[in-house]
């Protein structure tokens, strides 16, 4: 019987650049309620709120994390109850990677994955460094647990089955 450990090759969480709009439009109310705050003194008690916003916003980002080893992707989200969910390797059917101007300028990308996994079929890693190292990594990993388990992924073109044609076997 094979005994295989499972090593993790990379663990992260996306960057707080995935905030900067939301970041730019607490700046704009704390503006405004300073500037109100200026002809009705009681107003600047209101700043607390685009605080607790930052704050909220930082957290969400900051406790999502992935985690992915030999074996699997490990999904772990939430700030006051969490959440983990994982996707085998070998479910793994497609990679994307997504780089927008402003996340190129940043060093940064998204990669999209779509999965086989029924609770997971899309899954999204915003905004992560090394976007195209990291989704070649991935995609040797995904091969080498599709060989060890001897698993091939089959894709059935709907339109071709009712009109009874043959599926396109990946």
């Amino acid at each position: 019987m094979e005994s295989s450990t499972e090593t993790t090759f990379w663990k992260g969480s996306p960057s707080q650049w995935l905030n900067i709009g939301r970041f730019g439009m607490a700046l704009l109310l704390a503006t405004g309620i300073t500037i109100g705050g200026v002809f009705f003194p009681p107003a600047f008690i209101a700043l607390i709120i685009p605080l607790i916003w930052i704050v909220w916003c930082y957290l969400v980002v900051r406790c999502q994390t992935f985690e992915l080893t030999n074996e699997r992707l490990r999904i772990s989200k939430g700030v006051i109850n969490q959440e983990i969910d994982e996707v085998e390797l070998y479910r793994v059917k497609d990679i994307l990677v997504v780089r927008k101007w402003w996340m190129r300028m940043t060093d940064l990308g998204t990669i999209h994955l779509d999965t086989s996994d029924r609770s997971m079929p899309q899954i999204d890693i915003h905004a992560i460094r090394d976007s195209l190292e990291l989704r070649e990594s991935l995609r040797k990993k995904v091969e080498a647990m599709r060989d060890k388990k001897r698993v091939r992924e089959m894709d059935f073109d709907e339109t071709a089955a009712e009109e009874g044609g043959s599926e396109e076997i990946v």
